[in-house]
């Protein structure tokens, strides 16, 4: 069973930068999955923010993120990080990754119910 764990979470200053990871806590790769990364502010829909591919390392990015976030894999590490540069207030949120066995495309990139596993998620606080 796959476990995906989120970690690197925090309150960051607008401007400021953060990086989340994914891993994998039962000792599979995460190198044959598509991830994604999605948040969900109180109150707010879930929104896909990032996602890259299984087969040819594809990525892609929410409107409102990019240029800002940049999401990569390092199999030798077996996680998938989401690199965040200039947050913004809007940017807080509990962000979770999602795992997908199987290629991933831009059409199914940012639907939740396409991927097959999910983390529990770190809070994201971006404030001064």
């Amino acid at each position: 069973q796959v476990q995906l764990v989120e970690s690197g979470g925090g309150l960051v200053q607008p401007g400021g930068s953060l990086r989340l990871s994914c891993a994998e806590a039962s000792e599979f790769t995460l190198e044959y999955y598509g991830i994604a990364w999605f948040r969900q502010a109180p109150g707010k829909e879930r929104e896909g923010v990032a996602c890259i591919s299984s087969s040819d390392e594809r990525v892609y990015y929410g409107d409102s993120v990019k240029g800002r976030f940049t999401i990569s894999r390092d199999n030798v590490e077996a996680t998938v990080s989401l690199q965040m540069n200039s947050l913004k207030t809007e940017d807080t949120a509990n962000y979770y990754c999602a795992a997908r066995i199987g290629p991933t495309n831009q059409a199914m990139c940012f639907i939740w119910d396409e991927y097959d596993y999910w983390g529990k998620g770190t809070q994201v606080t971006v404030s001064s």
